[in-house]
């Protein structure tokens, strides 16, 4: 007689993992892909005193790059959104930061002022994605009420890579030299789309990692009209819109101020004091504490503001009027 064999019981499928405020890693990705993006955008004005030097460029090439990056930026602002609106934040993401990725390292292969301009047009092409892309993502994951500060927290990643930007630049300039640096910087973005792709499968309709508690927490604090089955509203409708053109019109005075800080402190302080390349890592990011702070704390109070009186129109123009006062 054959002794009895015992046969284990059929496996169940594993349950899938969870993971706690799942929409923190999503918006700390996003964050992580601004600070690259700043980090790729400002290496150009921190390393010029140098690049102007062995390709013989003047003061006025560099205002062309530049205006070479912020027409095609903003003309993208536009296209991506429309492509995230096609493809989603997961794709659209995606491909932003591969272009920029792939042009910022293409900064290394320049001979002179035609390259340069071609390579910066591409940067500019991909690095605008980031923005439509993160308020499309951040509608989608969080309620209401909180998406406030988690739009401080994107934002505060511009200001964070403008801090970051200019000392890890110079050091690198210092280490490798110029085209080296755009080779290994070009290279953050291709390796931030892995855990990009690995934490973010899904909306938090259908995640697998999003525990039922913080997916209701999300489903439930979206406003009637966001509901996904509507069209998308024609750019001629949404200029009816007063609110547009409120939003249109700040972009308008505030960005200058912003870009000329990007584009031209290192310039101006090589110029202004004879700062070298090293020195305009070590100064040039102060101005960015401060954005970063304003980004975190604003977004914050905003936020408290919103759940403490229930008006989202008088707590975002609080904040802003609080932010005017400060720059005073």
């Amino acid at each position: 007689m054959q002794p009895a064999t015992l046969t284990p019981p059929p496996s169940a499928d594993p349950a899938p993992r969870q993971v706690p405020g799942l929409r923190w890693w999503i918006v700390a990705l996003i964050g992580l892909a601004t600070v690259i993006n700043y980090i790729d955008r400002n290496a150009l004005a921190v390393m010029w005193p140098g690049i102007a030097d062995d390709l013989r460029l003047d003061k006025g090439q560099y205002a062309l790059v530049v205006s070479c990056f912020m027409v095609a930026y903003g003309v993208s602002q536009g296209l991506s959104g429309r492509l995230f609106d096609r493809v989603g934040t997961r794709l659209g993401f995606t491909l932003s930061i591969v272009v920029w990725s792939v042009a910022a390292g293409l900064h290394a292969l320049s001979r002179g002022l035609l390259s340069f301009a071609a390579f910066r047009a591409l940067l500019g092409l991909g690095e605008a994605g980031n923005w439509p892309g993160a308020a499309k993502s951040n509608a989608e994951w969080f309620p209401q009420q909180e998406r406030a500060f988690a739009q401080g927290l994107f934002n505060a990643g511009a200001a964070l890579g403008a801090v970051v930007s200019a000392p890890l630049i110079a050091w690198l300039y210092a280490e490798v030299g110029w085209r080296t640096t755009f080779l290994l910087i070009g290279g953050l973005g291709l390796l931030w789309v892995v855990p990009w792709w690995v934490v973010n499968k899904a909306g938090p309709e259908h995640h697998p990692w999003l525990t039922e508690q913080e997916r209701r927490h999300i489903l439930a604090g979206q406003p009637a009209d966001d509901d996904a089955t509507a069209g998308a509203l024609p750019v001629r409708a949404l200029l009816r819109h007063r609110q547009a053109w409120a939003i249109i019109a700040s972009r308008f005075l505030l960005d200058p101020i912003w870009w000329l800080f990007v584009s031209w402190l290192p310039i101006y302080l090589n110029e202004r004091f004879g700062f070298d390349v090293k020195q305009v890592g070590a100064f040039a990011w102060f101005p960015y504490v401060g954005a970063a702070l304003g980004s975190l704390g604003g977004g914050w109070l905003s936020g408290r503001l919103i759940r403490s009186t229930g008006n989202l129109s008088r707590a975002r123009k609080s904040c802003i009027v609080l932010g005017c006062v400060v720059m005073l």
